[in-house]
């Protein structure tokens, strides 16, 4: 009697056990798979840097303090149309500026300058993410999933590049409500200017990024954003037109891409590369259909060196 008992509970416990490893089986299989998708590690590691900037506001607001200045004050201030003697009538006026700027007023002329210069301050700081991540150990963490080492690099060009296009979007909110001319946007105009924009920025980041692969101290990276942010932006056409400049310069500007961006974006926002403007003697920097080139080259050679780079300095 007492063996049946003690061998009905065997039994008993014996079905328990298989009912509860059904049930984890069945529970196993129900439970999410992970993820290896290229596409997928990309999006959330951009996400993450995304996420970080919209819930500081504070930092989105301080980014547009500098062009917002340099619209409302250096803009407005800086009337170089002031300078034009009161007694011309409307029209010698017009014809003057035309000839200087390609447009109706330096403000417009430096309105696009400003979309430029936004978005070459928002890279410069995209390799700061790089440097962060390395230093609290985050950049170790990501390489141990089976993200590639390109999606890594990627995503901080990504993030960046939509910062840079959204804050650009301000700033060209705030030029129209300051005065820029309006008169050539359409949603084509508008569309190939961020098209071009988007080049610049995502050729730009990958610099930057590429710059800060296998730096570990902020003071460094400070440094470089410096030492290349001003040159970049005063040897370029974004702030005076070319042919003001001396001679050695105008030959430096021909080979920033900036100046290529920028010189896009006045054709596309203002038809400085219109037949008015031509006539009035306003030469542009290129044709339309070679700012786009050059961009495109820029963004994808720098692209492809980033992420070869990041094979090789992202693995020691």
């Amino acid at each position: 009697m007492t063996e049946d008992i003690s061998r009905s509970t065997v039994t008993a416990k014996e079905q328990a056990l298989e009912r509860r490893e059904r049930e984890a089986e069945k529970a196993f299989r129900a439970a999410p798979q992970l993820n290896k998708s290229p596409l997928h590690g990309l999006w959330a590691l951009t996400n993450r840097d995304l996420v970080k900037w919209y819930k500081n506001p504070i930092q989105l607001i301080i980014s547009l303090v500098q062009p917002v200045v340099w619209l409302g004050l250096f803009g407005k201030a800086f009337n170089i149309s002031g300078l034009i003697p009161s007694t011309l009538p409307p029209a010698a006026v017009s014809a003057i500026n035309l000839q200087t700027f390609g447009t109706t007023s330096y403000f417009s002329y430096l309105g696009a300058g400003m979309l430029a210069f936004i978005i070459l301050f928002t890279a410069a700081f995209s390799g700061m993410s790089v440097v962060w991540d390395r230093r609290f150990g985050f950049m170790n963490k990501a390489m141990s999933t089976p993200v590639g080492r390109g999606a890594i690099v990627t995503s901080k060009v990504l993030q960046s590049v939509v910062r840079s296009l959204i804050q650009a979007a301000i700033v060209l909110g705030i030029a129209i409500a300051l005065g820029m001319d309006t008169a050539n946007f359409s949603v084509l105009t508008v569309a190939g200017s961020f098209l071009m924009l988007f080049l610049m920025s995502f050729g730009l980041s990958s610099l930057f990024v590429m710059l800060a692969l296998r730096s570990s101290d902020w003071q460094t990276q400070m440094a470089i954003i410096n030492l290349l942010n001003l040159p970049l932006l005063f040897a370029s056409n974004a702030m005076l037109p070319v042919k003001t400049m001396p001679a050695w310069l105008q030959g430096v500007v021909g080979y920033n891409p900036v100046s290529y961006a920028v010189d896009g974006v006045r054709q596309m926002l203002l038809g400085s590369g219109s037949s008015a403007a031509a006539a009035a003697g306003y030469k542009v920097l290129a044709p339309l259909w070679v700012d786009f080139g050059v961009l495109t080259a820029f963004a994808a050679i720098l692209s492809v060196l980033g992420i070869v780079l990041s094979w090789r300095l992202l693995s020691k």
